[in-house]
């Protein structure tokens, strides 16, 4: 039984507990019991929160009495420890922040409590959440449970690996350029950032700028995103970014009354991709087309006249620079390489700022009129499966590139504030999960559940878990 537990969905956690087939009790110990099991391989929980299973038994004794209950009620849940909650430690992956409770939850934290779910853990990240690979100097390492010596990716890399291991079956992540996808591609995992500012940043860090993050839910199931976007989306009244009414939704919904159109591509100015995870996205593209959906391989000219990944070098490292002096001033022996390394970085010129302002724009205008023509957008998410830890560039097709060139295919996305969803549709040779992107337009998020939920009917990888 506890096998099945750790390994269930948050939905079907969620109805075994509502329906008294097993107690909330019985599934957070069996994720403690994981945790405590697997995590010393995988350090992926950074914090084990106190109180949790009493918050469980109260779960299961509100069920008892009769209470009215959210659509999470009981099932546990972890979050990345850049996310505010209130009287856990929130460290933020730096020895600056060491020890540091804030005093209320993030409201995203907060609505997955309201559902009913419990919160369980707390998970690794880089140092502030800027870097590609879950290492800091407070916590150390999150290693890929598929293989211990793989990266399980950044920023969300913890949360990805507890989720992918087995110690949590739903959590919280952040994503800037890659941040929850990427690592879910690495974990073979699923996740989804919505269109910008349809899950409030409030109680999340940095918060300024924050015109480019975005927090995700990450799941094993499609199933299982769509409902904590239920739970999560909606204006908070503090997020100024974060204003359209939670039930607005430009997307097909989830019973579409015509043929879905998606296009799809591996190359396109996105730079060499590895050949199996070109493969994967060519398999699901005709395996979408055998469900009778309309596909056609595509190119996106913007993507080749505008490098999205230098565009947000050029715009977002500036503007960031300063958050990070703030809280980096006289703590500079406690940062680490890669804050560093950005805070040492040239500063973009005036001019460029504003060329880079100019080429996001122009991806904008492009992605408004490719999804005049297709509903949505099938790609990679990364170029190579899960990596050896620590590299600095990657040769792919023979073509060596800097290891920057892992955010390629995500990051287009948080510069124009599309939805876009990560979930897994193959293996490489070496037994690693290989995942595939979906896009669609802004606030068309049902339309991308909806086909990920038909493309993970048709997946030959469902159900497939690491065997650490």
């Amino acid at each position: 039984m506890k096998t099945d537990l750790i390994y269930s969905d948050a939905s079907e956690l969620a109805e075994l507990i509502r329906t008294r087939k097993v107690s909330s009790a019985e599934v957070v110990q069996a994720h403690i019991d994981r945790i405590k099991a697997i995590d010393p391989k995988v350090n992926a929980v950074v914090t084990l929160v106190d109180g949790a299973l009493e918050a469980a038994q109260a779960a299961d004794d509100a069920l008892a009495a009769g209470a009215e209950v959210g659509p999470l009620h009981g099932v546990p849940f972890t979050v990345k420890d850049s996310f505010d909650t209130a009287g856990v430690l929130t460290q933020r992956g730096s020895p600056i922040f060491a020890g540091r409770v804030p005093s209320a939850d993030a409201t995203s934290v907060a609505r997955m409590k309201r559902a009913g779910a419990i919160l369980l853990a707390k998970t690794n990240l880089p140092e502030f959440s800027y870097s590609t690979e879950s290492d800091n100097l407070l916590s150390g390492r999150t290693n890929n449970p598929w293989n211990l010596d793989r990266t399980a990716g950044g920023s969300s890399g913890g949360e990805s690996a507890a989720i992918a291991a087995g110690m949590s079956p739903i959590g919280l992540g952040s994503d800037l350029a890659i941040s929850v996808r990427g690592p879910a591609a690495h974990t073979g995992i699923a996740a989804l950032k919505a269109t910008h500012g349809r899950i409030p940043m409030t109680g999340v860090w940095p918060r300024a700028p924050r015109r480019d993050w975005h927090v995700g839910p990450m799941a094993r199931t499609i199933r299982d995103l769509a409902l904590a976007y239920s739970v999560l989306s909606g204006p908070d009244g503090s997020d100024g970014f974060s204003v359209v009414p939670r039930e607005f939704d430009a997307g097909l919904g989830t019973s579409p009354d015509r043929p879905v159109r998606v296009g799809w591509l591996v190359d396109s100015g996105l730079g060499p991709i590895d050949p199996e995870v070109a493969a994967t996205v060519q398999k699901a593209a005709e395996a979408l087309e055998g469900a009778g959906v309309q596909i056609e391989e595509v190119s996106i000219p913007a993507f080749e006249r505008d490098n999205p990944l230098d565009l947000f070098y050029r715009q977002h490292v500036m503007e960031v620079k300063p958050a990070f002096r703030e809280v980096t001033a006289g703590h500079e022996d406690q940062m680490s390489e890669v804050s560093r390394s950005m805070l040492a970085s040239p500063d973009t010129s005036v001019e460029d700022y504003v060329l880079a302002e100019q080429g996001i724009e122009r991806l904008r205008d492009a992605f408004t009129e490719y999804f005049q023509q297709y509903d949505a957008l099938l790609l990679p998410v990364l170029p190579v499966p899960a990596h050896e830890h620590g590299l600095t560039h990657f040769t792919i097709n023979g073509q060596t590139v800097d290891a920057a060139h892992i955010q390629t295919a995500t990051i287009p996305f948080n510069l124009t504030g599309l939805p876009a969803l990560s979930m897994r549709f193959g293996t490489s040779s070496d037994g690693l999960p290989i995942g595939v992107q979906l896009a669609a337009s802004w606030h068309a998020e049902s339309t991308i559940l909806h086909i990920a939920s038909l493309l993970e009917s048709l997946s030959p990888v469902r159900d497939q878990h690491p065997t650490i």
